[in-house]
């Protein structure tokens, strides 16, 4: 199907004065997102979870990504660890819920055990009763599948593929970009987390998300202290794009309380914030006193599951002091994101129309978006890494 539509992706490879979107078939077309799992999502580093989910030595969540079960561990030296949910003996689901391990990850149907570290360790009566090893299963090749994985900014990353390149070389530059921020993040709970279900393809949540142009008609109160015009794109040849603004600083509290700054801002941040996309799938946010993530998990072609998590800057912020303060920034959150889901679901349903060309770009104001574009044209019809 991508042959076929080569010569309209092509289009959204050009530059934007010329360009064109990505065609209809991008947003609807079953077979093209089991071609985005291989070749989009696989190849590089995929969002898949949050690290604040398995906190502790011994902490185990499953969860499924694109089809994929996985489990995420913290193993005894506290390293998270992603393998895949399947026991190497019969296929079967290894852990059904999220759970504290006591020794071993065991499978509820034959009872094979795994080490936190992946290895087999048990496989009881293999070789008949009593025999609890064989010498055609050899423990050392039997061990879980596990992806390589890593975290930053609270998000834990996959390659399925096993070959992209380091994180830290996909991630590129935006790592130096936002290492102000690299500090300690503090989660508090329930009260920070949230989930919404979206009718729409995962990339429109994307290309909504790069831009500010929207802000006036879809945000009214957001723009009311941070403007249209106060915003700026942010642009990458490599993985990520976005926008930023140069004043964003609600008053969250009647009574002035204020959440602790991160540590040492550069003067930038004082009202300054940036809202990234490191692709494929991860919205991302920082603010002098927060910030959030967004995993965009495609459930089909035309619905995605957006998974919200909001950090602190300080342990403090997370306790029982700031609640309100925090459930009112939550919600704050919340409802700008709840005003996005009839654009972008309106832009899904907009893809019905057999003549819709894949629209055209604002050159000043669509950067961002185009941005994303290009990448998901080069990473459709390249047979490299979408990294290189």
């Amino acid at each position: 199907m991508i042959a076929a539509l080569s010569a309209e992706i092509e289009r959204a490879s050009r530059d934007i004065e010329q360009a064109r979107g990505l065609p209809n078939a991008c947003y609807t077309a079953p077979e093209l997102l089991a071609h985005e799992r291989e070749q989009v999502f696989g190849k590089g580093w995929a969002g898949v979870g949050f690290a604040k989910d398995v906190p502790n030595a011994g902490d185990a969540k499953p969860l499924t990504f694109l089809g994929v079960p996985m489990l995420m561990v913290r193993d005894w030296d506290n390293q998270l660890r992603v393998y895949q949910n399947t026991c190497r003996h019969r296929g079967m689901i290894l852990v059904e819920e999220a759970t504290q391990l006591k020794g071993v990850i065991r499978c509820p149907y034959h009872s094979w055990c795994y080490g936190l570290d992946g290895a087999l360790k048990g496989t009881p009566h293999i070789g008949g009763p009593g025999h609890n090893s064989h010498d055609a299963v050899d423990p050392a090749q039997t061990g879980l599948v596990e992806f390589r994985a890593t975290v930053w900014m609270g998000v834990v990353f996959v390659n399925l593929s096993g070959d992209a390149p380091a994180f830290e070389h996909y991630c590129g530059d935006l790592h130096a970009r936002w290492s102000d921020f690299d500090q300690p993040l503090y989660h508090a709970g329930r009260d920070s987390s949230f989930a919404l279900d979206v009718e729409c393809n995962w990339k429109l949540a994307v290309e909504n998300y790069c831009e500010s142009y929207h802000l006036p008609w879809i945000h009214p109160a957001l723009n009311s202290y941070s403007r249209l015009e106060d915003h700026y794109n942010i642009l990458s040849e490599g993985h990520y794009s976005g926008q930023g603004t140069l004043v964003y600083r609600p008053s969250l509290s009647e009574s002035g309380q204020r959440f602790s700054d991160f540590k040492d801002l550069p003067e930038k941040w004082d009202a300054g914030a940036e809202y990234i996309t490191l692709y494929p799938n991860v919205l991302f946010a920082v603010h002098r006193d927060h910030t959030y993530a967004i995993v965009l998990e495609p459930i089909d072609e035309s619905h995605t599951r957006e998974h919200i998590e909001i950090f602190y800057a300080s342990e403090a912020a997370i306790g029982p002091d700031f609640a309100e303060l925090r459930a009112t920034n939550t919600q704050m959150w919340k409802s700008i994101f709840e005003e996005d889901i009839g654009v972008v679901e309106g832009m899904q349903r907009g893809r019905a129309g057999p003549r819709f060309d894949g629209g055209v770009f604002s050159p000043v104001m669509d950067n961002a978006t185009h941005c994303f574009h290009q990448w998901v044209a080069r990473t459709y019809t390249s047979d490299a890494q979408p990294s290189q």
